[in-house]
């Protein structure tokens, strides 16, 4: 008889752990269904539901609007400040933004992007195409919109001093006959990469 209530108080104990357990689950599940019903209702609200190809499209073209009120100015000094570019333009309009690159090591690359407010002022700003500063012609031109995906293709051409040249050692220009005939043979050094197929 000991053994049966046992078993008996065994099993009501797992009856309302399972029980406990279901209830846990349920409250989860309710509480999923409300963040996810939460969530909905704020990207509502903000407008955030978008996909990914209209905002990169927005993008492109806030890009291209950016670039419509920006010019190109070349062969600037390596010591020169974006404050003393944005005197030399201050004549043409206000200007919004100066970014003078540089290199990877922190040196100025020798060109430089003036962006304005307005679209009007880059044509102000191309008179002053050829003028100085620091005493090197500057080359103004109207900013270019990189188009993604479109990189442009600069083909490598084969440097005519070096011709075809085989991967490895260079050719020794021409052996003698080890037969003694007097006939000379060409001796080509074996190539790991042909051109050529």
């Amino acid at each position: 008889m000991d053994g049966d209530d046992v078993d008996m108080a065994a099993a009501e104990t797992n009856e309302s752990e399972l029980d406990d357990m279901k209830k846990r689950l349920k409250e989860m599940e309710d509480e999923a269904a409300a963040l996810l019903e939460m969530q909905a209702k704020v990207e509502k609200e903000m407008g955030s539901v978008q996909d990914p190809s209209a905002s990169a499209a927005a993008s492109q073209a806030n890009r291209e609007e950016v670039d419509s009120r920006s010019v190109f100015v070349g062969n600037v000094d390596y010591s020169c400040t974006p404050e003393e570019v944005q005197q030399h333009f201050q004549a043409c309009g206000t200007i919004n933004r100066i970014t003078i690159r540089s290199d990877k090591y922190g040196q100025p690359k020798g060109y430089a992007y003036v962006e304005f407010l307005e679209p009007e002022t880059v044509q102000e700003a191309l008179l002053l195409n050829e003028s100085e500063l620091h005493g090197r012609q500057l080359k103004v031109t109207v900013k270019r919109t990189n188009l993604p995906g479109m990189k442009q293709f600069r083909a490598r051409r084969p440097n005519p001093y070096m011709g075809f040249p085989p991967r490895g050692a260079p050719m020794p220009p021409y052996l003698f006959s080890p037969y003694g005939y007097g006939k000379v043979l060409r001796y080509r050094m074996p190539m790991r990469y042909s051109p050529y197929g």
